[in-house]
């Protein structure tokens, strides 16, 4: 099942910057991600509500409190730099350097969380950078 939510979230990342490379045309992209935003949140909230999860929250532990919301400034700077990116750039050029954070992802998993970092894994990263180059240069 995570395989298809997975295809999901990829085939829903191509129409996103599909989508945000027409909507942005004459508009700040600080605005623009705010916009982003707002629908985001509505969305989300939208589907704790339908999922009926809302009183989830008050057993959140301190320490997934503070990495989640690490995680939303993440999320937030991504998608300040992202639509910059974009508005000052082709989307096949900035998509493709955004996918890098695949590579990043694996090292940091792998530094950080311990996970294992294989030689299949090392050649995956080797492609995908070579492949970024390519598509970029």
């Amino acid at each position: 099942m995570w395989m298809i939510f997975a295809l999901l979230s990829a085939v829903f990342a191509a129409l996103t910057s599909i989508l945000a490379k027409v909507g942005i045309e004459g508009v700040n992209s600080n605005l623009a991600t705010a916009i982003r935003t707002v629908v985001v949140v509505i969305m989300a909230w939208g589907m704790v509500f339908l999922t009926n999860t809302q009183n989830g929250i008050a057993q959140i532990s301190k320490k997934s409190w503070v990495f989640l919301i690490l995680s939303g400034l993440a999320t937030g700077a991504s998608w300040l730099c992202y639509y910059r990116a974009l508005q000052l750039g082709d989307a096949s050029k900035v998509v493709p350097i955004d996918k890098l954070s695949v590579v990043i992802t694996l090292i940091l998993a792998f530094v950080f969380l311990h996970e294992e970092f294989t030689a299949k894994s090392l050649a995956g990263c080797v492609l995908i950078t070579m492949g970024t180059l390519v598509m970029v240069l």
